[in-house]
């Protein structure tokens, strides 16, 4: 399975929407596909005038077609939504249309309404809401939100206006961008059929975005008078490459085997994520080190490298493999993390040590991993510091929906730590908030 194999793990995010039903959603988090899907987007938000250095496209780890957004800082993809679609200017044209959601202020008023209905707008508890907002009958729905401490009531859906805004918006970017608009006409025919569905059938995102064929028209209209654009070969290589690893992961490991490619780096990854997850583990090592060979600069095909040693209990050459990766982008938490997840695994004093250094400067570029929190959790208790050991699992369990063990271990952090400390603090903002 996909989050089995793929290191980038999943943190599950649980909205309570009455006493026995939850909605969830997890996320992939890959240094790989984060990077391509950076350079997918910057075009478009330098022409949204999004100049925010955190944003982040993250994916979904769901084989459904839906894309939201839940704040100002962030979009979120279906990884099923990007395997649908044939090319950048499609993701590109997905991405435009969620930034214009945010710069029209469409996100703005729900997350005002968040505070009015005095909910905590924590990034875990707007995601939830957003993941079931997406997954609702009607646009518009209310949807009922139960924590330890908050209820309210909140709208996450988009209306008809707000998408026919949003699209017209969308295709000003692309053009000023200079890419290809007609994609965003090229993704509706890919949901166009959804609209003869029953609503309980649809995809969530023909629910929580309102399609119908005056929009279809409407945006062909728009796209159908725009100039020539120029297409960029930089975005076909990591719209490719975003396809061939998150394929490679998703799919059966035989169809990845026999898939033709022109691109040997992508042939190689493609066969030594097949090779790995079939268990042919050293056929996945000897390709995936033909690869760094071709690509010595590349931290992700070393990245990729250091999980494959490392899940294959190869933990000396892993460890060797992330901290050549590191050395190529210092500054990449999920790198960094798995550098510190396989220190851990030697458990020596100077590895520990050298783990904990590594695993809190990951969370400090990157605190909604949950993975590294919970690698964090393991450095801080082997060190003894049983107070930090248990807010890093706390914060692990919040970001994970858990709110109850979140609080039962924040409480314990509470106990031993410092009080006034910035990270007794943190334990607070749990214990009082949920």
């Amino acid at each position: 399975m996909l989050c089995t194999h793929l290191k980038v793990i999943f943190a599950t995010l649980l909205l309570l929407l009455g006493a026995n039903s939850a909605a969830s959603i997890s996320l992939l988090r890959d240094p790989d596909i984060e990077r391509g899907l950076r350079e997918l987007a910057q075009p478009i938000l330098k022409a949204a005038g999004i100049k925010n250095s955190t944003f982040q496209i993250l994916v979904v780890n769901s084989p459904s077609l839906n894309a939201f957004v839940i704040d100002q800082n962030h979009i979120f993809i279906h990884s099923g939504l990007i395997l649908k679609l044939s090319s950048a200017a499609q993701l590109q044209a997905v991405i435009a249309h969620e930034a214009a959601h945010i710069t029209n202020g469409h996100i703005a008023r729900r997350i005002t309404n968040t505070r009015k209905a005095k909910i905590t707008s924590t990034f875990g508890t707007l995601i939830a809401i957003a993941a079931a907002a997406g997954g609702q009958s009607t646009a518009g729905v209310g949807i009922a939100l139960g924590t330890a401490s908050s209820a309210g009531r909140i709208l996450l859906a988009h209306t008809r206006d707000e998408e026919s805004s949003a699209d017209q918006s969308a295709i000003r970017y692309m053009q000023n961008a200079n890419l290809n608009a007609n994609a965003m006409t090229e993704v509706f025919e890919k949901f166009e059929q959804q609209v003869n569905l029953r609503v309980e059938n649809q995809e969530p995102y023909a629910r929580s975005h309102p399609l119908d064929r005056d929009r279809i028209r409407a945006a062909t209209r728009l796209t159908a008078m725009l100039p020539n654009y120029v297409t960029n070969p930089e975005h076909k290589y990591w719209f490719s490459r975003i396809y061939t690893k998150l394929s490679a992961f998703s799919y059966a490991p035989e169809w990845a085997l026999n898939q033709p490619t022109s691109n040997i780096n992508f042939e190689l990854m493609r066969k030594a994520i097949a090779n790995h997850r079939l268990g042919q583990s050293e056929k996945a090592i000897d390709l995936i080190s033909k690869l760094v060979a071709l690509q010595p600069k590349d931290p992700y095909y070393w990245e990729l490298k250091g999980q494959i040693l490392l899940e294959n209990r190869r933990y000396s050459l892993a460890i060797k493999a992330y901290q050549t990766a590191t050395k190529l982008d210092p500054n990449n938490p999920l790198i960094l993390g798995g550098y510190g997840k396989a220190l851990l695994t030697k458990n020596s004093q100077i590895n520990n040590i050298e783990a904990l250094k590594i695993l809190k400067e990951a969370q400090n570029l990157d605190g909604k991993d949950a993975v590294i929190l919970h690698n964090l959790g393991e450095a801080f208790s082997r060190s003894g510091q049983n107070g930090q050991a248990a807010l890093a699992i706390a914060e692990r369990y919040a970001l994970q929906g858990d709110m109850k063990n979140a609080v039962l271990q924040a409480k314990r952090a509470d106990s031993i730590l410092p009080r006034g400390s910035a990270a007794w603090q943190r334990a607070q903002d749990i214990i009082y908030h949920f």
